[in-house]
């Protein structure tokens, strides 16, 4: 593979493991001058209205009405519900790095959610949700959640919504491209910001510089360019390879927390960190570190005449 191929790929990678893993803490420093779901909001509308300007301008149209109507309900499940209620909960003073380590289930999430579809399930992968809800149940008791149910039931929410979103996004017909992402961040930002204004949310004072910079770090690298950054790797590498990000953002994001924002973790919430990357190692690279044996079905054999 030529340095030229390889370089979108260590980009993508990097987007990825480590702006994703990031946006957990920027978002904590966003959320201590800004009403949640307005910084919410204000990120996603900002970021689509940007995608969706550039899209526009080199050439692009706008989808028909139902691969519309399909992105933005993907836009609401994934972003405004996913991402919204991870921005409330850590506004609810749940540490970011615990954030980013509750939302790492999501491929465990994934996983049920594609056996309603119909998906087969292996008993490898039934086992590391077992693992996973195991690390949950260790990391509602560690101290930082025990004290906080509303703030772990409000992120459990949000990864359920992202994981169902998912799976059902990858059924039905959506907007080719980035058009797509523009879409579904255009759609969460007016919900988000429709949900801000009838639950009262007031900016009582001007947000400070951090906050701003927060909201112009969100939508530009945490949304604009990781999001593209994943479809990049969706389309070019093994599933396995492009949801690795999974088990490295909270790695991320707990060094991040506890190194820059004085957060603190218990032993217990170490195991169940490490306890919950296992599973999802085991979910996303199962089938490839454990393949299934082959099935051979026997040849019918004729007579002959």
């Amino acid at each position: 593979m030529r340095f030229r191929q390889v370089l979108p790929l260590i980009g993508a990678l990097f987007a990825l493991y480590i702006i994703w893993g990031s946006t957990y803490f920027v978002i904590r420093i966003g959320v201590e001058s800004w009403p949640p779901l307005l910084m919410a909001g204000v990120r996603f509308l900002s970021a689509g209205v940007l995608l969706l300007a550039f899209l526009l301008l080199t050439g692009h149209k706008l989808p028909s009405l139902r691969p519309l109507l399909n992105a933005a309900l993907i836009g609401v499940l994934l972003l405004a519900i996913g991402n919204g209620f991870v921005t409330v909960a850590e506004h609810q003073d749940v540490p970011s790095g615990i954030a980013a380590v509750v939302v790492a289930t999501v491929p465990l999430f994934t996983l049920c959610f594609s056996r309603l579809f119909g998906i087969k399930t292996r008993k490898l992968e039934w086992m590391g949700i077992a693992i996973g809800l195991a690390g949950i149940i260790l990391l509602n008791s560690g101290g930082n959640l025990s004290g906080n149910p509303w703030g772990a039931l409000i992120i459990m929410v949000g990864s359920m919504s992202w994981a169902f979103g998912s799976v059902y996004g990858s059924r039905i017909e959506l907007p080719s491209g980035m058009m797509a992402g523009a879409i579904e961040m255009l759609a969460a930002g007016i919900v988000l910001l429709v949900a801000s204004l009838l639950t009262g949310e007031r900016l009582t004072t001007l947000p400070t510089r951090e906050g701003f910079m927060a909201v112009a770090y969100l939508a530009l690298f945490g949304s604009i360019i990781a999001i593209n950054a994943y479809m990049y790797l969706i389309r070019n590498v093994s599933p396995a390879v492009a949801t690795s990000y999974a088990y490295v953002n909270p790695v991320v994001a707990v060094l991040l927390g506890t190194g820059f924002g004085g957060e603190h973790l218990s032993g217990v919430e170490w195991l169940a960190l490490g306890v919950i990357i296992l599973a999802v190692v085991l979910v996303t690279l199962g089938k490839y570190l454990f393949p299934a044996p082959p099935v051979v079905t026997p040849c019918e054999t004729r007579k002959p005449r």
